[in-house]
């Protein structure tokens, strides 16, 4: 396994045309089916956001931080420090090491809107997270997310995943567009996860969550964690 800075390196000698070329091959268009905005099965929405991308968002929405992003879930306690007895259900406690998008009561994404014709849409488009405008497509590179599962399709070093919109023509603008803001997303996760290992020091909260990112440990409402 390469380590994460020679990651890096091969993300920042992405060739643009070289992505735009694979997705091309593979084709993309958006269809609005709404699928990658909204919950899967029993599972809430999960796309990862960097601290800056929820900072942004707050700044479009005039939301608070808690609105815009929550721990990501993966990793974390769901007994809390509840007492046995307790028939509540206990919030999550201990350490994650990224944010993920803020879920509405049905586990959809809680910027995500349905129009009256039954098609998705996003009420932040403009300023929505790379994970968001790069969807359904990733780069074969450690370090960096894979979203939605496992790849449907591959070309080069450019991954597709599961959408209704792939197979589709795409324009040459359309595509470089996109794969230059894949190739931005692959190396801001690849700088996010080195910062994330640099700064990370374990945290021993007596309760709820803390959540490790690239700028130091936080709480879920954003604010420095003070150990």
């Amino acid at each position: 396994m390469q380590s994460l800075e020679t990651e890096l390196e091969n993300a920042r000698a992405l060739d643009t045309d070289d992505l735009a070329d694979a997705i091309e091959t593979i084709g993309f268009e958006c269809t609005r089916c709404g699928a990658c905005c909204k919950a899967e099965a029993d599972d809430a929405h999960t796309a990862t956001v960097f601290p800056d991308e929820v900072r942004d968002l707050q700044a479009a929405t005039e939301y608070d931080w808690r609105d815009v992003a929550r721990p990501m879930p993966y990793g974390l306690d769901g007994e809390g420090n509840a007492d046995a007895d307790d028939t509540t259900d206990a919030e999550p406690a201990g350490e994650t090491f990224e944010w993920a998008l803020q879920t509405d009561s049905c586990g959809d994404c809680t910027f995500y809107e349905e129009t009256d014709d039954g098609t998705g849409a996003c009420s932040v488009h403009g300023d929505r997270p790379l994970i968001c405008e790069t969807y359904p497509f990733s780069v074969a590179l450690g370090g960096t997310s894979q979203p939605m599962g496992e790849a449907v399709d591959e070309e080069g070093v450019v991954r597709a995943h599961e959408c209704e919109g792939l197979g589709r023509d795409i324009s040459r603008e359309d595509a470089e567009d996109l794969a230059a803001a894949l190739k931005e997303r692959a190396v801001r996760e690849l700088r996010e996860a080195i910062a994330v290992r640099d700064e990370y020091a374990p945290a021993e909260p007596d309760d709820g969550v803390v959540v490790h990112d690239s700028e130091g440990a936080k709480r879920p409402d954003g604010s420095a964690y003070e150990g």
